[in-house]
């Protein structure tokens, strides 16, 4: 019987063997743990020198009290916090929101140009800005945009100061989910604190901390003082500024896209100011009621329920219950989408729009008007409403002296009074809308309305367009469904 023997002798063998395969594997291991961790050392020696410290002027400081270490004030549903992390109790005395507080920035170029929240600079002319190396310089506020939450300042430097530690700056449209994220900032005064994440989600929007809303999302902790600090990749490129995190929800912070801030932060040290297009109209989302009237798709575009008269939108033909699609060949998936890309256009800049009206497409091109320039519409003032009985609702034709008195123009039928038990009710017409259309025919008086609703089938919806306080929406009615 030789098998025993040689079988012994294998069964030896491997035990040796197995042994010292499972110490090369964990010794593998071991080493690729410490590449990953390279990387990240190696990033951070490089980009820290390119984060600086501000903190408002003493004279500021003893003027006001200051914003909590650069938390954005004012994140729905989540109270501020003090430099402690602690709420104030309810019967605090509130902050001023436009107070300067302390952040982080980012320098730009070798003008000495730094990148910070618009939040973190408040209403002041002048922060102070420490470097890595020592260096303090006093810093002139060059401009800030609230819709962004971005400002610019710039150093005040002396004849002969030594170069700037510039950072290179990413592509944020490159950003995926899953990619490292690291965070550099001085959280509670501790400078060029380093942490690390991966980027949780891009294209955030919704959030209601600025009008123009297209976050990069983040785990990599991002504490109060952190705001105007860099988001960076494993490249060391800038892929974001810090702006916000959620105080009561761990893992959740937000950062502005670095493709955003260049064009921003671009316009402030040209203009001094942010200098964007308009293309007058109103909108809002496709929700399912308004698809299926629509014969669209739910969320495919989004719902012209306004154009306001000799702007660009009404030059290039646009008309209410036009659909967008498109501008300049990128799809419109939401209203924020399409206020932020018509933003990032320059004033007088030619804008390319595809529509759908009618179940057709359509494409023109429109000179973008200037955003600032915007004269205040008077229109009228109504969301959403039913029509006469039917509708439950108490309705008036909106004559001249009327509209005169309540300060609005147009035809157009007022809502005097909604009926609780009706089906307007709830539905968001509100007393002092005014009804411009139902089923797409203007409404001026009530045999208008009545001719509209003739030959409406029973179970048919009603599709009505509305003004409240210059601001135009479609809503959608089902007047013979029971309540």
């Amino acid at each position: 019987m030789r098998f025993r023997p040689l079988a012994i002798h294998a069964l030896l063998a491997a035990a040796l063997l197995f042994p010292a395969t499972a110490q090369a594997k964990a010794a593998e291991g071991v080493e690729l743990l410490e590449s990953i961790e390279n990387v990240f050392v190696e990033v951070a020696d490089m980009v820290r020198t390119g984060v600086v410290s501000i903190a408002p002027t003493e004279a500021d400081m003893q003027a006001a009290m200051r914003a909590p270490h650069g938390f954005p004030p004012g994140i729905p549903g989540h109270p501020p916090q003090n430099p402690h992390g602690e709420t104030p109790p309810p019967d605090a005395p509130p902050q001023p929101d436009n107070s300067p507080g302390s952040g982080t920035g980012v320098i730009l170029d070798q003008d000495g140009h730094v990148a910070t929240n618009a939040h973190v600079v408040g209403d002041a002319q002048e922060m102070e800005v420490q470097l890595s190396d020592g260096r303090r310089y006093a810093a002139r506020v060059v401009g800030r945009d609230q819709d962004t939450d971005l400002a610019v300042l710039v150093l005040t430097r002396p004849d002969g100061d030594s170069a700037l530690p510039v950072l290179p700056l990413g592509d944020s449209d490159k950003v995926r989910p899953g990619q490292w994220a690291i965070a550099v900032g001085n959280p509670f005064g501790l400078e060029r604190t380093v942490t690390v994440g991966i980027v949780s989600g891009v294209g955030r929007e919704g959030v209601n901390l600025t009008r123009y809303e297209n976050f990069i999302q983040t785990d990599a902790p991002i504490n109060p003082g952190n705001s105007g600090g860099p988001l960076f990749n494993v490249r060391g490129e800038v892929i974001g500024i810090n702006t916000a995190i959620m105080s009561f929800a761990q893992g959740i912070g937000f950062a502005i896209p670095v493709n955003m801030m260049k064009q921003v932060t671009g316009q402030i040290i040209t203009h001094g100011t942010v200098q964007r297009g308009w293309l007058g109209v109103g909108i809002q989302n496709i929700g399912r009621d308004l698809a299926e009237t629509f014969g669209v798709k739910e969320d495919s575009g989004v719902l012209v329920n306004e154009v306001f008269a000799d702007q660009p939108a009404a030059r290039s033909g646009i008309q209410p219950g036009d659909i967008i699609l498109s501008l300049n060949d990128v799809p419109v998936t939401s209203p924020n989408t399409l206020a932020r890309l018509i933003a990032a256009l320059d004033p007088d800049s030619e804008a390319r729009i595809t529509y759908l009206r009618d179940g057709a497409e359509h494409t023109v091109s429109t000179v973008l008007g200037h955003r600032d320039q915007v004269p205040q519409f008077a229109a009228a003032s109504a969301p959403e409403r039913d029509l006469g009985a039917l509708l439950g609702l108490d309705l008036q034709a909106l004559t001249p002296e009327l509209a005169e008195q309540l300060g609005m123009d147009g035809a157009g039928l007022l809502v005097a009074r909604v009926a609780p038990d009706g089906p307007s009710f709830g539905r968001g017409v509100q007393e002092g809308d005014v009804i411009r259309e139902v089923n797409r025919t203007p409404v001026g008086n009530l045999d208008e309305l009545n001719a509209a609703l003739t030959n409406r089938k029973p179970g048919a919806k009603v599709l009505l367009r509305l003004t409240r306080q210059g601001s135009g929406r479609y809503v959608v009615l089902s007047p013979d469904e029971a309540r």
